[in-house]
């Protein structure tokens, strides 16, 4: 904006950070939640999203993204299956592999609870029985017809996840470059997750 020094900007939108963590009508459900649910017939999906940033000036190679092919931070979108519902977030730096951000978040599901997850969450079967992600063809070979099916059933309930990172990256903050500093990132991205829960809330 023209005419506002930055520092005065910076300072407005701490303000509002404050105000908005203080009414605490924006708090994630958060992990407990993943422990607490004991219905055989919920249904978890997990995603990563990724946010592009400035090139860092240290530790390069931390934040690239070879998916991307760019510098970014991952932000781990656990969801409600059947509410679209946030339940908690965790991130990361982009070389980060999104099953090694789920084991150091500390994110763990009760015992009941299904999660289903993409393919970069290969292996998680190790640390939750009742997962699901999508088979992946083998080396030199094809999927059957029966395993393919499979994996356009998991898509179809998977796909949810992905209309919530559209309606999250409304937030230009989360789909433009990033150019703040990163320690306020997991700060900000979770009052944007607790707004599209509240405006969730509003429409049931």
């Amino acid at each position: 904006m023209q005419g506002i020094a930055e520092s005065t900007v910076c300072r407005i939108v701490h303000n509002i950070e404050n105000i908005l963590i203080k009414s605490r009508k924006f708090s994630l459900p958060g992990k407990k939640k993943l422990l607490n649910t004991s219905g055989s017939e919920d249904l978890i999906v997990m995603d990563v999203m990724e946010s592009p940033i400035e090139k860092p000036q240290r530790h390069q190679k931390a934040f690239y993204s070879g998916k991307q092919e760019e510098h970014t931070l991952k932000t781990q979108v656990i969801v409600e299956q059947k509410t679209l519902k946030i339940i908690c977030l965790a991130h990361g730096k982009g070389k980060a592999h999104d099953f090694r951000l789920l084991k150091t978040s500390g994110v763990k599901f009760a015992e009941l609870l299904k999660v289903l997850a993409d393919k970069g969450y290969q292996g998680i079967a190790k640390i939750h029985e009742l997962s699901e992600t999508p088979i992946k063809k083998p080396r030199g070979g094809k999927l059957t017809s029966e395993q393919k099916k499979s994996n356009r059933k998991l898509n179809k309930l998977r796909v949810v996840v992905e209309h919530v990172h559209r309606r999250l990256k409304i937030f230009k903050i989360l789909s433009y470059r990033y150019r703040n500093r990163h320690r306020r990132f997991g700060l900000r991205s979770n009052l944007i997750a607790g707004i599209y829960n509240y405006e969730l809330s509003l429409k049931a």
